[in-house]
């Protein structure tokens, strides 16, 4: 016998990009005592689907229509409280893992994960524990050293909106990283650090790093100050 002998596990897979779901479904779909009861396109029809199939585990993606995955997430947790919910999402910046935390989301993966990832935490999150990706679980340590209140009391004094996050990421640039040594250096996904710099790029209207160190110079943030 195995481990898994006996265990039943249903899932609901959330997620708006049909390649995306569909693979998802055909992966968990192969996991040993693991069944997909649905599949919804956004976050609203996953609240729907959770609240009439009562699944064990609700894979959510958070980039999704109509009901965003933190939205759901919550509605999940009223409607569905037996339902753990996992999310499964390109980012892993805080402003994706702190309000889905905050919601009710029981785990959290990047979609970085690999198969044998995805089902561990599935498995994990039923059994009632919580499961965070490598990259979350240092996000959330780092939220809680000292550096993070001082640098939300400089938030107000960042130029043209920017988060004490992208001024991090901006300030690693003008430094001469790489995305590659940035994502090293902060702990997180090739995918958080891309979405750090297109909205960093988009505020301060810069159209490639050239324009962005000059800027970052400019407003004195080359240096971290």
């Amino acid at each position: 016998m195995t481990e898994h002998d006996g265990e039943r596990i249903t899932v609901l897979v959330a997620d708006d990009q049909q390649v995306v779901r569909g693979g998802l479904v055909l992966l968990i779909g192969m996991l040993d005592g693991i069944e997909v009861v649905g599949a919804a396109r956004d976050g609203a029809e996953a609240v729907q689907l959770a609240e009439r199939l009562r699944p064990d585990v609700v894979l959510m993606d958070l980039n999704m229509p109509v009901l965003d995955g933190v939205a759901a997430t919550s509605a999940v947790r009223e409607r569905a409280p037996e339902s753990a919910v996992l999310v499964l999402t390109t980012y892993a910046d805080d402003d994706s893992v702190f309000p889905a935390l905050r919601a009710g989301a029981r785990g959290y993966l990047t979609k970085d994960a690999d198969d044998d990832e995805v089902e561990a935490a599935i498995r994990n999150v039923h059994r009632g524990r919580t499961w965070l990706d490598p990259v979350v679980q240092a996000r959330l340590v780092a939220h809680l050293q000292p550096e993070a209140a001082a640098s939300d009391t400089r938030r107000d004094a960042l130029p043209d909106g920017l988060t004490p996050r992208e001024a991090e990421v901006l300030t690693l640039i003008a430094q001469g990283l790489s995305n590659e040594e940035i994502c090293a250096r902060l702990v997180v996904s090739r995918a958080t650090v891309k979405t750090h710099i297109n909205r960093i790029f988009a505020k301060i209207g810069a159209n490639d790093r050239a324009q962005a160190v000059g800027y970052a110079y400019r407003n004195n943030l080359a240096d971290g100050g």
